[in-house]
């Protein structure tokens, strides 16, 4: 019987699910699991949850009521209380999101950081199983490069264009998450395509972004992301690792015909030249690249969208 092209990908690539519910985690078994402030606010709405909610709302009530305080921490409560149900299925890494208002202040994003991965330590669960989320902004990045400095292992997600992986390469982040699909949506909109797999621009700035950490002797690990059809993912089958929503992984358990590699490090293709980038260029490029600075925008106007509604919901719960 041939394999699923689940169980294919599985033989080349780390699958990550990219969810909060933690059932479809439990049926699914990826080796690691990303979460973001959209997903845990649709877990938080799921009753299958209720527990680890109300336990989050008692403590609050008990640290100090509904002040505004009181609510951040008891949504940072309710993130690492899910990442550590996570942490008791998957072998591997859960990624923890620093609040999305805080793209643009690297102290702040540092700040966070240390105390998610103390709330974390608080649980008995080591910094090691562990990533830090935070947005592809230069004050992200720049913040990542201070955590990475102290042991804390950093995904930076919202990434859109070569100048921001550059920029992660530079800091040595663990991981980064270049987005396919938003990439894909944007093109789209903008009237190009029709795009096949392999012309579409999302898949096309992954594998430019593969070729060039692993022609330049990057470690940082490429993880694809935002993912709007298995082709996309076909497409990039061999990249590090790929984190793929529980309706796509379904798809791909129940598919089968053979799964070729598309990625090697050992042939990754051409890559792009070894570039040099300060804030200043940083910037520059980011502007030169409209969709890359619309998605990078938008995407982390979604996610404080959704971490208000998160806070919203607390503070009545609290009050």
């Amino acid at each position: 019987m041939t394999a699923s092209k689940l169980d294919q990908l599985r033989e080349m690539t780390v699958v990550v699910a990219d969810t909060g519910d933690i059932e479809a985690v439990r049926r699914l078994k990826p080796v690691d699991c990303t979460t973001n402030p959209t997903l845990i606010l649709k877990a938080v709405e799921t009753p299958a949850y209720a527990h680890l909610v109300d336990e989050a709302i008692d403590w609050g009530k008990r640290e100090g009521g509904a002040s505004e305080a009181a609510v951040h921490a008891v949504c940072d409560r309710l993130a690492v209380a899910f990442g550590a149900e996570l942490t008791k299925i998957v072998p591997g890494r859960v990624s923890t999101e620093v609040d999305a208002d805080l793209s643009f202040d690297t102290q702040a994003t540092i700040d966070k950081a240390r105390a998610i991965i103390a709330a974390y330590k608080a649980r008995g669960i080591d910094k090691d199983r562990i990533l830090i989320k935070i947005a592809s902004t230069w004050e992200g990045i720049q913040a990542a490069k201070v955590l990475q400095a102290e042991g804390i292992d950093c995904n930076l997600t919202l990434l859109f264009a070569l100048p921001q992986a550059v920029a992660c390469a530079d800091a040595k982040a663990f991981l980064i998450s270049p987005f396919v699909g938003r990439i894909l949506d944007w093109h789209v909109k903008a009237g190009g395509g029709p795009y096949t797999t392999e012309t579409d621009p999302g898949v096309v700035s992954v594998k430019s972004i593969y070729a060039y950490y692993k022609t330049h002797g990057i470690a940082t690990v490429v993880m694809g992301a935002s993912f709007r059809n298995t082709g996309e993912i076909e497409a990039l089958a061999g990249c590090d690792r790929l984190t793929i929503g529980p309706g796509l992984l379904d798809e791909l358990a129940a598919a089968t015909g053979d799964l070729p590699r598309r990625l090697a490090p050992d042939a990754p293709g051409e890559a792009p030249a070894k570039m040099t980038l300060d804030e200043k260029a940083f910037r520059f490029a980011m502007n030169e690249d409209a969709m890359a600075s619309d998605k990078l925008s938008e995407g982390i106007r979604g996610f404080v969208k959704d971490l208000r509604g998160l806070r919203k919901l607390v503070a009545a719960r609290l009050a």
